[in-house]
């Protein structure tokens, strides 16, 4: 099975030591979104567990702790956008951001660790200009330490319009993402491949493909064998990613990006702040006694996962 690590928080940047904890313990319990008193028990053993895949915008409080995962495969999504505090609010400087990537790559492998350049927004102050400068110039010190950048275009959520349209976010017109399209596939080094992340902006007839986050390729390439999957059902018709467990909590993530879809209010981010303690087995609070806990499923995909 393929971990996500997690579509719903940042775990590398703010909660790497409870993920540490609960890989030694050998399980998560996960709140169904839905139904968050329904828990359900996802094992953290290398037997079933194919790949892991972090999502962050800062991995540094991770870098000292990924000896604990020597027995799993895994790679990172690292989103690297130029964007001010006014924006993505609580992250370090680009500078110390890239150098983290670097780090990072040096240390496992730069097809292992893939540039999201996302969401791309524009408004007076970040205009199509400022972008293709932008990630020219990161593409540029990056070229060296990752094999793929993944771009990806706002959404405008129907909770984080009143934010965005403070900073004078509009939806993107398609006369701006082909020029910003253009202009990316000019600069970007050849050493680095350049996807779409989702078909919702199809740019293949300009040569860049619809890519997978959660890549079947890219993880049969990490793992050294193939695997039989599917398509995520639970993900949007238009995402292409393999079908995962993500063991993430919406409401937690504390980067403080104003267009983010996991968060839906600074009260309930405040309260499950405080609740957090990295000795639970659920990343929010602690079991409680009208919650419920059921066991899932978990398999290799591996097609001979004996050899493992």
């Amino acid at each position: 099975m393929i971990i996500s690590a997690s579509r719903r928080t940042d775990i590398p940047s703010f909660y790497s030591e409870w993920f540490v904890n609960r890989v030694k313990e050998g399980y998560v319990l996960v709140p169904n979104p839905f139904n968050p008193k329904q828990l359900g028990k996802v094992r953290l053993t290398p037997d079933v567990v194919d790949c892991i895949v972090f999502w962050t915008k800062n991995p540094a409080p991770m870098l000292h702790k990924l000896e604990a995962l020597k027995d799993f495969k895994y790679y990172f999504q690292f989103t690297l956008n130029p964007y001010g505090k006014e924006i993505e609010g609580n992250l370090p400087s680009l500078e110390q951001r890239i150098d983290t990537f670097k780090r990072l790559a040096d240390k496992i492998g730069k097809e292992k660790v893939i540039w999201r350049y996302d969401p791309i927004l524009t408004n007076s102050q970040y205009d199509t200009a400022f972008h293709k400068e932008a990630f020219a110039s990161i593409a540029t010190r990056l070229k060296d330490h990752t094999e793929k950048c993944m771009i990806g275009f706002i959404d405008h959520y129907t909770h984080v319009r009143n934010a965005i349209g403070q900073q004078g976010i509009n939806p993107l017109s398609s006369k701006e993402i082909r020029e910003m399209a253009t202009s990316f596939i000019q600069t970007v080094p050849r050493s680095i491949h350049l996807d779409t992340c989702t078909v919702k902006v199809d740019l293949r007839d300009m040569g860049i493909p619809a890519g997978m986050c959660i890549d079947k390729g890219l993880i049969e390439r990490i793992i050294g064998s193939p695997i039989t999957t599917r398509k995520d059902k639970n993900q949007r018709d238009i995402c292409r990613c393999i079908e995962s467990i993500d063991i993430g909590t919406y409401d937690t993530c504390r980067n403080g990006c104003i267009y983010c879809y996991a968060n839906t209010g600074k009260t309930k981010l405040s309260r499950n702040t405080l609740l957090h303690d990295s000795n639970s087995p659920k990343l929010i609070g602690f079991v409680q006694d009208d919650e419920v806990i059921k066991e899932r499923e978990m398999k290799s995909l591996r097609s001979n996962p004996t050899l493992f």
